[in-house]
């Protein structure tokens, strides 16, 4: 059964959320070599579900191979690299309100991208959003440095939904959730011996692989193709602003687990993040787009932030 767009997108980030109940599992892992697994089982996953549906073969022009390898290095790898650096010199805090202003920043540049002009109901949504990750974050403390790192992981996950919006339509949310999966693997690997050396290619524990089966099966794999299916179908600004719900599934999975308490700042930033995403979606329909051959899979039949890890895409 396939879910309805606004539902994917929530699935999606909500399932990000959860990546937060596996940080104590992984925390102690190196960090990169880390995400290089759970991204390399995620491309397994999908391009073995890719095959299974039989899709059409398409092939890549330059242009989309470029976009590719741009998401792969920028959304994936980038914003991984950014997030990392950005925790040695700023507080968790300060980090989740800066990539807490996704949405507004989806508001106002897809629109552009796509061709449309900004919508205001839309971009006033997303300040409601941003400003209940904001509230729910804290604005926190940290250096300069630490404010210009956290940007560049902003402009990472920005880069994740914008770049993969003029692929969507030719290669599908399945392609496009497993090919970037997959180029990023090599990138990540490079940057785990780079700036942590040989021991980072340490092999996991137990606890730690079956903490990256589940980033990779359902933080990455799962959450990835609802995101994509949702980004193609809502627009990104719309689809922006369910971002925004990423720190409400930490804290519901948090609570849930019984690994933390929900204060006052978090019941209410996830209230007004609840209320931004609602306001954003009443009354508007998702923007026109010209007839183009989608090439797409059904949805599986079931269906990234420790200081860094759990917080990683």
């Amino acid at each position: 059964m396939k879910l309805s767009a606004p539902l994917a997108a929530g699935s999606a980030m909500l399932l990000v959320g959860t990546s937060t109940a596996v940080s104590a599992t992984v925390a102690a892992y190196p960090v990169f070599t880390g995400q290089a697994l759970r991204y390399a089982l995620a491309a397994v996953i999908l391009l073995l579900v890719v095959r299974r549906q039989r899709l059409p073969r398409v092939r890549l022009n330059a242009r989309d191979v470029l976009l590719l390898f741009a998401l792969a290095g920028t959304g994936l790898a980038g914003f991984n690299l950014f997030l990392v650096e950005a925790t040695r010199h700023a507080g968790p805090a300060m980090i989740g309100t800066v990539i807490g202003a996704v949405p507004l920043v989806m508001a106002l540049v897809g629109p552009l991208m796509e061709g449309r002009r900004p919508a205001l109901r839309t971009v006033g949504a997303a300040l409601v959003v941003a400003l209940g990750a904001a509230v729910a974050a804290g604005l926190g403390s940290g250096s300069v440095k630490g404010l210009l790192l956290s940007l560049g992981a902003l402009a990472g996950e920005v880069a994740f939904s914008l770049l993969a919006v003029p692929l969507l339509p030719k290669l599908g949310p399945l392609r496009v959730a497993a090919y970037p999966a997959a180029l990023s693997v090599p990138m990540l690997l490079v940057a785990g011996l780079v700036l942590e050396g040989t021991s980072a290619l340490r092999l996991p524990t137990a606890g730690e692989a079956a903490g990256f089966v589940y980033l990779g099966a359902v933080v990455t794999a799962a959450a990835f193709f609802l995101w994509y299916d949702a980004l193609r179908r809502l627009g990104s600004d719309r689809a922006g602003l369910f971002a925004g719900l990423v720190p409400v599934g930490a804290l519901i999975t948090t609570v849930a687990l019984g690994l933390g308490e929900a204060g006052l700042a978090d019941v209410a930033g996830a209230l007004v993040v609840a209320l931004g995403v609602v306001l954003g979606g009443r009354g508007q329909r998702a923007p026109r787009r010209r007839l183009t051959a989608v090439t797409t899979g059904a949805a599986p039949s079931s269906a990234a932030m420790p200081a860094a890890s759990a917080s990683a895409r």
